[in-house]
């Protein structure tokens, strides 16, 4: 089984739990606003604006702020499921190396937490996907790894399974996206609500 398939087994094992610890009640005012990159790519989202997220999972912020207009792409078929019962966005199983879209089909696209999934050597080939199907000025934003590393944890938010990650870095995710025709407008470092001691880069990105 390649990293790729291991990753989806992984979400389709999980789907169940995976939403339970992630959906936990927030336990302070602060937890319970966005992260300050999401919010500022919701907030540039005009009413009308096609919106794909890619890796959504069962549903992530950017689905709800883009409504109807907006398409939900995952390989995995539970995670999809899931999405299925929390948003009215149009859900399509994909890979993000090779989306199933035509070119200049989107106005914004968000990647959170799922890049990172995706093998380092072909993060650049994701992400110039991103730039094929973002129309002119499109608005991407991407989480990436605090740093490179690429490795697994056999027992994943103590479910049982194991999860494998592929992280390029900040130094090289920036160098990709510029080669892949962005223009970085910022980049934060979030805490990563799966874990209690690591962040992850935020890049929000346009196209040139």
């Amino acid at each position: 089984m390649d990293e790729r398939q291991a990753v989806q087994a992984a979400y389709d094992e999980i789907a169940d739990h995976f939403a339970d610890v992630t959906t936990d009640e927030p336990t302070s005012e602060q937890d319970q606003s966005k992260p300050v990159p999401v919010e500022r790519f919701c907030e540039d989202l005009e009413p009308d604006d096609d919106v794909l997220a890619a890796g959504c999972g069962g549903g992530d912020a950017s689905l709800e702020a883009a409504g109807e207009n907006g398409v939900g792409l995952d390989f995995s078929r539970e995670q999809l499921a899931r999405a299925r019962t929390t948003v009215p966005a149009e859900l399509v199983r994909g890979d993000m190396t090779a989306l199933p879209f035509a070119a200049d089909s989107f106005d914004a696209v968000a990647a959170l937490y799922s890049l990172i999934h995706v093998p380092v050597d072909e993060h650049r080939t994701v992400l110039a996907e991103f730039a094929r199907v973002l129309r002119p000025g499109g608005t991407l934003l991407v989480t990436e790894g605090g740093v490179e590393w690429t490795g697994s944890n056999p027992d994943w938010l103590d479910s049982g399974t194991e999860m494998r990650w592929s992280m390029a870095g900040p130094d090289a995710t920036y160098e990709d996206l510029e080669a892949c025709g962005f223009d970085v407008r910022g980049v934060w470092d979030v805490p990563d609500p799966t874990t209690e001691d690591g962040e992850k880069p935020f890049f929000l990105a346009d196209l040139s």
